[in-house]
């Protein structure tokens, strides 16, 4: 069986057929699915869809790309929704300097709000990190002690990933594995076995064959095929050992 680390169901991609989503991906022996929240907005409403299901969990925080609509309001409806049994992380949140669609201090601001909190709350933080690796290390390093978290859709360099890695957390692989232009292959062999993840980022990055298409959770075997074939060993093993990572970072049933 396989968990999705990461995925924007909520988002308008699946609008019309969200449920067919869901039992595409419980047909191709995908259980549980982790919904990411990038806003306020995409927050509640994973809230809304995770509520009751034992197949769907949901995280609540703010992408750096919302960082500037971060005020008052937003930080406490995040506390209330981290507050809740189906939440089981904090965010997506992080640093993105490719787009800049939130000042830079901004940005840096809402992420150690974003860190302080999964410190405070025990829940893990969902790292996002884009053309920033010195101030997201910078800022993994200096948050508090008690910090978990999972660098996702891992794209960056070593700086980024050796300041993970001494803070004990995972590191998920996305589709991005399977495209022709990657050139990561160090990362993926110095990530130990136990803080290994995979994940879909749908309906972004869809993996290849699949490339082009909108992403959905069912495309996470591609992506695993490709990470067991990439460490040496089986679909199946790789499976049961995601599965156990993010069962144990997410607090989720085995």
């Amino acid at each position: 069986m396989l968990v999705d680390s990461h995925c924007h169901l909520t988002d308008d991609a699946f609008a019309s057929d969200r449920d067919q989503v869901v039992a595409r991906a419980h047909a191709a022996g995908v259980n549980m699915v982790v919904v990411v929240a990038d806003s306020v907005t995409s927050s509640r409403a994973a809230r809304a869809l995770c509520a009751g299901r034992s197949d769907l969990v949901a995280t609540a925080g703010v992408h750096p790309h919302h960082a500037s609509e971060f005020d008052a309001a937003a930080s406490a409806e995040v506390e209330s929704l981290l507050g809740r049994p189906e939440t089981v992380a904090v965010g997506e949140t992080g640093l993105d300097y490719h787009y800049d669609r939130s000042p830079r201090e901004a940005q840096r601001a809402v992420f150690a709000w974003h860190l302080a909190a999964a410190a405070r709350t025990g829940k893990p933080a969902i790292i996002h990190a884009r053309e920033a690796d010195a101030d997201v290390a910078r800022a993994i390093a200096e948050a508090p002690p008690g910090l978990r978290g999972v660098l996702h859709s891992f794209s960056s360099g070593r700086e980024v990933l050796e300041a993970g890695l001494a803070r004990g957390m995972c590191v998920s692989f996305s589709g991005m594995i399977t495209f022709h232009s990657w050139t990561l292959q160090w990362a993926v062999e110095a990530v130990p076995d136990e803080l290994l993840l995979i994940e879909t980022d749908a309906p972004y990055l869809a993996p290849v064959p699949l490339r082009g298409r909108r992403n959905e959770p069912a495309f996470v075997t591609h992506t695993a095929a490709r990470l067991a074939a990439l460490r040496g060993t089986s679909p199946e093993a790789l499976a049961a050992l995601t599965a156990a990572n993010a069962n144990r970072l997410f607090g989720l049933p085995s």
